[in-house]
């Protein structure tokens, strides 16, 4: 076999696997893409709680570098705060090296595994093409396909590298005894693999075909895995440094960054006594066949013990990081949109990162809606400098607005599941509805204004009236922004067609009222204006009402 036959055949291997391991995640993250999101908040409990999630998640997902830039997207949005997002780094370290135990127990350079794939990719297909079953049955069967692509290229990986010969083995031989020069080459060397072939398991996967082979000693293979840690986080840096990233989502890479280097650092120092440790636990003399399990409990035991060192210093690690990482003045008043430039390679995961700016959405109608019942009982001292708050609140909605429309159609022109995008359509119209909000409550703010230079005056009876109307307003919107990320039973769409019934009624009360006053002789200006109060307070009730509407349509999970 020639040198060029042999690079081509390991880099098919390569390719398979790591289309393999593409397939896989997308497949699992199609099927499985809310429970995953419920893993991820099940996260905010403690630290502890965090590196079961993390490790959770990469496990199903198969892919550290993937649950790690997922969560500097969340870290981003503000979704999980740096505390809870380093515990998820540490657990998706721990979940990584079940890759190595894959390859290890599988034995690539044991037998032939490519009897394995076919039945695996050929039971994926049917199952990935049965137009009967739901949609989560047809993604499980791409997610097989995957894993039978991935065996397959550890197949082609295994059959790639030679047997050696004695001048191979005499030059290794010369290269292992350079000491902690070896070692550190070989670090550096399985940074920059990783780095070129964006997964750490590709790395792993060769780097025990080598060994199996005895191509390389167990210290080279033990250095050249320590490397790929590091390689790994090249991710989560470019994660960090995309447009639209935040300062706790640059720490939360950093903090991935430094956790793998410093954790090399320290294993490097104590080389020796490290591989005398992992040689101890694992069982047998240490041979070629047994190589895999030796650096499969290596990246084990690095990532476990680098976990259990950190996790009760995570508090101060995060203050380290905010103070290595400082926040630019006027960042957290000036806060931007938080939604990625580019979608994730998931499109039912990307709509996570629109879940937050929703709610935020619907948090700054609520307390434009509070400001303005608290302006109608007692009228502010400066009504320009109260204009102005509205206005620049109503103009960071029609921000929002137009930012999470623009995503949100990005994210429908994906390849999605019937489900997801019928989610994407429902929150396409809660947005609308939310910016329609915003613009009532300033609408109210200019007639309230307007009433003040006017020198308006409401009767007593007035006043009274809005209260329960106001209530009623005010207790809708919160019924419906408790409940915008779950939707709504069919008892709670009747519940909220109480509260619009009952809005409906209060304008109308109030309407015949006002008339009534103005038969009186009460001063017109004045009660027309209240007449436009209350339309718009009820128009608010609607877009509500329209809301409730829209989440009673959430299809089930």
């Amino acid at each position: 076999m020639t040198i060029a036959m042999m690079f081509l055949k390991l880099l098919g291997g390569l390719a398979l696997f790591m289309a393999g391991m593409e397939r896989t995640s997308d497949g699992i993250q199609k099927a499985a893409g809310e429970r995953l999101q419920n893993t991820l908040n099940f996260m905010t409990k403690n630290s502890v709680m965090g590196v079961m999630s993390g490790a959770l998640v990469t496990v199903a997902v198969q892919s550290s570098s993937a649950t790690t830039v997922m969560l500097i997207t969340f870290v981003n949005a503000g979704l999980l705060t740096l505390k809870q997002g380093i515990g998820v780094i540490m657990g998706a370290n721990i979940g990584t090296t079940l890759t190595g135990w894959i390859i290890a127990g599988v034995g690539i350079a044991k037998f032939s595994i490519a009897a394995m794939a076919v039945p695996l990719f050929g039971a994926g297909f049917f199952m990935s093409g049965a137009k009967r079953r739901s949609e989560s049955f047809r993604s499980y069967g791409q997610a097989l396909m995957g894993l039978a692509l991935i065996f397959l290229g550890l197949d082609f990986i295994g059959a790639a590298i030679p047997r050696p010969s004695p001048e191979v083995l005499l030059f290794l031989q010369r290269f292992s005894g350079m000491g902690f020069i070896a070692i550190a080459l070989a670090v550096v060397a399985g940074a920059v693999f990783t780095i070129l072939v964006h997964a750490s398991s590709a790395t792993m996967a060769v780097v025990i075909a080598m060994a199996a082979q005895g191509l390389i000693a167990f210290e080279l293979a033990a250095a050249l895995t320590l490397g790929a840690n590091i390689g790994t986080t090249i991710d989560a840096f470019l994660a960090s440094i995309s447009a639209g990233a935040s300062t706790n989502a640059k720490r939360a890479a950093w903090a991935h960054i430094l956790f793998n280097v410093l954790g090399t650092v320290w294993v490097i120092i104590i080389f020796k006594p490290f591989i005398n440790l992992v040689n101890y636990v694992v069982p047998g003399e240490l041979s070629p066949s047994n190589m895999g399990m030796h650096i499969a409990m290596l990246h084990t035991l690095f990532n476990s013990l680098n976990t259990v060192a950190l996790l009760p210093f995570v508090s101060q690690y995060t203050n380290f990081l905010c103070r290595l990482i400082p926040e630019k003045p006027g960042e957290s008043e000036l806060r931007a949109i938080y939604l990625p430039k580019t979608l994730m390679d998931t499109p039912e995961l990307s709509l996570l990162q629109a879940r937050k700016e929703i709610g935020d959405m619907a948090a700054l109608a609520r307390s434009m809606f509070s400001r303005i019942r608290g302006d109608f009982e007692a009228d502010p001292m400066d009504f320009a400098t109260e204009i102005d708050w509205f206005t620049a609140k109503e103009n960071y909605a029609d921000i929002m607005y137009e930012e999470l429309s623009k995503f949100l159609l990005a994210v429908s022109n994906s390849d999605l599941s019937d489900k997801t995008r019928m989610r994407v359509g429902i929150k396409l119209r809660i947005v609308s509805e939310l910016e329609n909000i915003t613009d009532e409550c300033l609408s109210l703010a200019l007639l309230l204004k307007k009433k003040s230079s006017k020198g308006l005056v409401f009767e007593s009876e007035s006043f009274l009236g809005l209260k329960p109307l106001s209530d009623h307003v005010e207790e809708f919107l919160a019924f419906v922004a408790d409940r915008l990320h779950r939707g709504i039973t069919e008892i709670e769409l009747s519940m909220a067609s109480e509260m619009e019934n009952e809005i409906d009624e209060d304008k109308r009360r109030l309407k015949k009222l006002a008339r009534q006053r103005l038969k009186e002789g009460a001063d017109v200006r004045a009660e027309l204006l209240y007449i436009d109060f209350v339309r718009h307070m009820e128009k608010i009730g609607d877009y509500a009402y329209a809301i409730a509407g829209e989440l009673r349509n959430f299809p089930s999970r």
